[in-house]
């Protein structure tokens, strides 16, 4: 019977308990449960995922692509000829025989600032072009020099 009271018949003064005391039980496996909430959306943020290869077929490659260039002078190109920002979007619409759905390929020095970059953003979308491709130098990881070689001095090719 729970809750009952306990009679000692044995005239023992510590008689034995039979229950079990599933408060501190109950205590860390609340403590867990905060811990896990608090915890998984910290591990979600940067998580490396090995992602399935794609059956879907890769989008074709214009054969003349349109590239949008802003030098470090502010100035710009359309493909190798110099443009005016007021005329971009004639010019493209030119260039792309008014196809507003065309690939716009847009290079920057990158010594032009972020709000110089996002104006020529801002003039291609105001003229219709929301297809922006953002073109960038590949680069290769450096080799990591073991710590028994010297690094080369300043100026000198390993």
């Amino acid at each position: 019977m729970a809750g009952g009271i306990r009679e000692n018949h044995s005239g023992d003064d510590l008689a034995e308990n039979h229950e079990i005391n599933v408060t501190p039980f109950i205590d860390v496996m609340l403590v867990l449960l905060i811990i896990f909430m608090v915890a998984a959306p910290l591990a979600t943020v940067d998580v490396s995922v090995d992602l399935p290869a794609s059956t879907a077929k890769p989008a074709e490659r214009p054969d003349t692509p349109v590239y949008v260039t802003l030098k470090e002078d502010m100035s710009l190109s359309l493909g190798n000829e110099t443009a005016v920002r007021e005329t971009l979007g004639a010019d493209l619409d030119r260039l792309t025989e008014g196809n507003k759905d065309a690939r716009i390929f847009l290079r920057a020095d990158k010594a032009v600032d972020y709000g110089a970059f996002m104006e020529v953003m801002n003039l291609l979308r105001d003229a219709g072009y929301l297809k922006i491709a953002l073109v960038g130098l590949e680069t290769l990881p450096s080799p990591q020099l073991s710590p028994d070689e010297p690094s080369p001095a300043p100026g000198v090719q390993p």
